[in-house]
């Protein structure tokens, strides 16, 4: 029997590298996942609508570093950088308030842009999340969504998959879209997923989004596909 496996740990090693890149000295792994799982529960609630794709976190010993990806830095960065500023700031009394904030560390904050949003999974399921929310009709945002991410080049397939009371039904049903193809299993094929949920007033629906980009063949190599 085949068991499904989430597309970004399956490539882990491969094509993709860890979210967190750090390591722990002694007695510090347990304070230093926690201040991790804080900072991205933070980040994701406060930059929720920004269009974040990715929360990356780099430790050593004397700086905490946080690249946060997104397609919209400018809202995040703000005039003059006093967005920036203030959000840092946020997480520093964040971090101390739960004694996690060391004095001798530096907090770095990094915005990072993404060029071509329509290709990044996570970014296509907060568009598709933001329509399903605005109450439009879920066929309507699947097919213009799937549309939308076909028609950039380095895409080659898509899939989209939505679960719970569409459309207001009194029963839960599904709806399964694709354009392209998807190979799951192949561990050179460079697939972007993202699994979220838009909440409504009726109960919340689940959305899947799977990208495929073409192969990856050699690590020195990455333009060829």
């Amino acid at each position: 029997m085949s068991h499904t496996v989430h597309p970004y740990s399956h490539r882990l090693g491969i094509l993709r590298d860890w979210k967190s890149r750090w390591f722990s000295p002694k007695g510090k792994y347990q304070e230093n996942l926690r201040g991790d799982i804080l900072i991205r529960k933070f980040l994701e609630k406060k930059l929720k609508g920004f269009y974040v794709a990715d929360l990356e976190i780099e430790r050593s010993e004397k700086a905490l570093r946080i690249i946060v990806s997104t397609s919209r830095p400018g809202m995040i960065i703000g005039r003059s950088g006093d967005g920036s500023q203030k959000l840092l700031i946020d997480i520093k009394k964040l971090l101390a308030k739960h004694k996690l904030l060391n004095p001798k560390v530096e907090v770095k904050l990094d915005i990072k842009e993404i060029k071509s949003p329509e290709s990044n999974a996570t970014i296509v399921a907060q568009m598709v999340v933001e329509g399903l929310e605005k109450r439009l009709p879920f066929r309507r945002v699947a097919k213009s969504t799937l549309e939308k991410v076909m028609a950039n080049r380095d895409v080659l397939g898509v899939r989209l998959f939505l679960a719970g009371r569409l459309g207001g039904a009194t029963m839960s049903r599904t709806e399964d879209r694709h354009l392209g193809r998807i190979p799951l299993q192949t561990f050179r094929a460079d697939v972007d997923y993202c699994s979220t949920k838009a909440v409504m007033p009726y109960g919340t629906l689940g959305v899947k989004v799977w990208i495929y980009k073409g192969d990856i063949f050699e690590k020195d190599a990455p333009t060829q596909k």
